[in-house]
């Protein structure tokens, strides 16, 4: 397989709300995030757009592009369709497509119908279907990549042996220094980084408490934190401030850079940015480009 490292860069963003948008701006503006220079736009599963439809859009869109799902619930279909939707775009994109699959978290499953039990032996079973999968269309030349969403020791060992990596989300960079550990050197490390525009860490608070909130309100990632040490206490509502600054890179300039950076040096191989605004859309694109004017993005090795 192509070298997956080089493959999605070192920068990506992380749609988020952006996924959202009527088709047509979704279409510009990924145009856009291809121009600013960062390498691959990740996408997600919830309640909104379908992430493998999605990705088709976004490919079609873009020349360049690495389109990832980050993630694919893997209750959402079966294995079987799974892996030969991923088949299909890495054979129409070659290389530019990224399957990210994950167990989700019991209520996104619960509402689905199923039974969230078990989440690694689920993994294990549906990566191995999907391996034994028969495909017979075209095959890709190249992949497709498969990587896991995972926390937790079990779940990233799982990873290292039975994937090309990981794609970790709501995480400090003492997680991803502890995830590289686990996994060893070989395993791609994706990490999602938020991010919010502000001067101030009582402007940052304003803008992204209802994000940290939601996602401490989920008991994957309440578990997670708690393994790094945190309290209940630390965890309550949407998090003292210590664990705000973990989580979230703020500010306007060398701090935000510092953040994603910190990732990098604590072993990660690629960050998602997503950029954290209560405005519209084009709060996040005028975000994205500040960003990538900070890291120097658009501008040649030097």
């Amino acid at each position: 397989m192509t070298d997956l490292r080089s493959r999605v860069g070192r920068y990506g963003v992380f749609l988020g709300r952006l996924s959202l948008e009527p088709a047509a701006a979704l279409r510009r503006d990924a145009a856009k995030i291809e121009a600013m220079g960062y390498r691959t736009v990740w996408v997600g599963e919830a309640f909104g757009r379908e992430p493998l439809t999605l990705a088709a859009i976004l490919l079609a869109a873009t020349e360049r592009l690495v389109v990832a799902t980050g993630i694919a619930s893997i209750w959402a279909r079966d294995a079987v369709a799974t892996m030969n939707a991923a088949r299909t775009l890495s054979e129409a994109w070659p290389g530019r497509f990224v399957l990210g699959v994950g167990v989700s978290h019991p209520p996104l499953v619960n509402a689905r119908g199923h039974d969230y039990r078990r989440p690694r032996a689920a993994m294990a079973s549906y990566l191995t279907a999907m391996r034994a999968s028969r495909y017979d269309g075209p095959p890709p030349e190249d992949g497709p990549a498969v990587l896991i969403a995972a926390l937790g020791p079990r779940m990233l060992e799982l990873a290292a042996s039975q994937a090309d990596g990981v794609f970790t989300y709501f995480v400090s960079e003492r997680h991803t220094h502890q995830a590289r550990v686990t996994l060893g050197p070989l395993p791609v490390l994706a990490v999602e980084q938020a991010v919010v525009l502000a001067e101030s860490r009582e402007a940052a608070r304003r803008d992204a408490d209802a994000y940290v909130s939601a996602y401490l309100a989920l008991d994957n990632y309440r578990s997670n934190l708690r393994r790094l040490g945190y309290s209940e206490a630390d965890l309550r509502g949407a998090g003292n401030d210590a664990l705000f600054d973990s989580l979230i890179g703020w500010g306007d300039g060398d701090a935000l850079t510092v953040k994603v950076h910190s990732h990098l040096e604590a072993g990660a191989d690629h960050v998602a940015v997503q950029v954290v605004t209560p405005s519209s859309p084009h709060g996040v694109m005028d975000g994205l480009s500040r960003l990538a004017e900070l890291m120097k993005l658009g501008e040649p090795p030097g």
